[in-house]
């Protein structure tokens, strides 16, 4: 059968109207994929971002736990005495609050500290106590400070020390901001 001109025009004429959507088409799916690998992007380097502050303060959180047990093992063995502690309310010793105190009176246990990259040990501060409920009792309040890999990641740890006899209690507690 012979096909007549005027449905072969019809024909072309629907062939270079459907010629014209491809590229829209591929433009829009492309725009599309740049958009999704974007969005995977900076989820990925939010994660990578928050997965580093932990370790950081994984690494400060290891540093002040373990100058906190050195020192408290230390002063229940006698090795360390503590400084007398400036009483504040309810008279809880103070002196760790106050940045030249600490400074000026905190030891370091470890002359190093090996996942730190800042290079500073953790410090611990010893304050002596008198429990007005229980005179007979030897208290110290031990405040520990870690650093992360940078010196401004730090971790403050605190131990509650009583002895009374043979009894020993400890009492610990994170230090919800750095005091200073």
């Amino acid at each position: 059968m012979i096909s007549s001109p005027c449905r072969h025009k019809r024909r072309l004429h629907r062939h270079a109207h459907d010629r014209g959507i491809a590229l829209p088409v591929v433009l829009l799916i492309a725009a599309m994929m740049l958009a999704t690998s974007a969005a995977w992007f900076e989820q990925s380097v939010a994660a990578a971002r928050n997965a580093a502050g932990m370790a950081d303060h994984l690494i400060a959180l290891h540093a002040a736990d373990s100058a906190l047990s050195t020192c408290a093992r230390n002063v229940v063995n006698g090795a360390l005495a503590g400084m007398p502690g400036m009483s504040g309310v309810g008279g809880e010793p103070v002196g760790w609050k106050s940045q030249t105190t600490f400074e000026a009176n905190a030891i370091a246990p470890f002359a190093w500290w090996p996942t730190s990259l800042s290079f500073r040990a953790p410090q611990c501060l010893i304050e002596k106590w008198q429990l007005t409920n229980r005179a007979s009792a030897q208290t110290w309040l031990v405040t520990a400070r870690g650093y992360g890999r940078k010196v401004d990641s730090q971790m403050w740890l605190q131990l509650q020390l009583v002895v009374e006899g043979s009894t020993i209690e400890k009492h610990w507690r994170r230090v919800a901001a750095r005091p200073f």
